[in-house]
């Protein structure tokens, strides 16, 4: 007997979302803590953070700066050790409930789901994995061989990004009504994309733009 079409593509961004917070900075100051000697990496960005302000400079490029200063050079094997620390921990305690159920949810209805997040690829398949995920689309980081160099290997999958890639999965499972959601206002472009758009504990200014522009606002706790 053949397993039964999926009926769905549910699509999950991670940060404020799924989990309660951010998860790059958790994840870099977890790795420092065990290593005191690179602690001054975090100085690293403040140049960047200046262009930032000016405006000459965006969000991935704050992102990479932060990675290569701070866990730049770090071998595939130790990222790959502190990661198998860090996630089943941030998933046992830094998770909204209501985000697990609602993915229980759609794959109970045999969806797809997919996660889509700026955050970067050293522990966002992690997360998939043990999610369950069918998709995992995050932002890419460039290697040396075994070691990290920390750059971008690609776009950050913010905004505009999110909304291109969201297209690309779209291609990939045709005729499947979509289910996108997000917490941020920079979510926004991709939300509306999908058949049903849910902003998720957004603040004040981002659900008055989401209802203006006919999603869906949820609390989850």
């Amino acid at each position: 007997m053949s397993p039964a079409a999926p009926r769905g593509l549910a699509v999950f961004d991670l940060d404020g979302t799924i989990t309660r917070h951010d998860t790059l900075m958790p994840y870099v100051l977890g790795f420092l803590a065990r290593r005191p000697a690179r602690l001054p990496g975090l100085l690293h960005p403040l140049p960047t953070l200046v262009r930032f302000a000016f405006k000459r400079a965006d969000r991935g490029d704050l992102k990479s700066a932060l990675i290569r200063g701070t866990l730049g050079g770090a071998s595939r094997t130790v990222l790959g050790e502190w990661t198998e620390r860090f996630v089943p921990r941030l998933l046992a305690h830094g998770v909204w409930q209501d985000a697990l159920a609602c993915m229980a949810r759609h794959r109970a209805q045999g969806d797809v789901l997919a996660l889509m997040s700026a955050s970067v690829d050293l522990y966002v398949p992690a997360i998939a994995r043990a999610l369950g995920f069918t998709e995992v689309l995050c932002t890419q980081l460039r290697w040396q061989g075994e070691y990290l160099d920390g750059a971008l290997a690609g776009p950050n999958c913010r905004g505009a990004e999110k909304a291109r890639r969201l297209r690309e999965l779209r291609g990939r499972h045709p005729g499947l009504k979509v289910t996108a959601y997000g917490n941020a206002a920079s979510d926004l472009g991709h939300l509306c994309l999908a058949d049903r758009g849910v902003l998720v504990n957004g603040n004040s200014r981002s659900r008055q733009a989401a209802k203006g522009l006919g999603l869906s606002c949820l609390r989850w706790v």
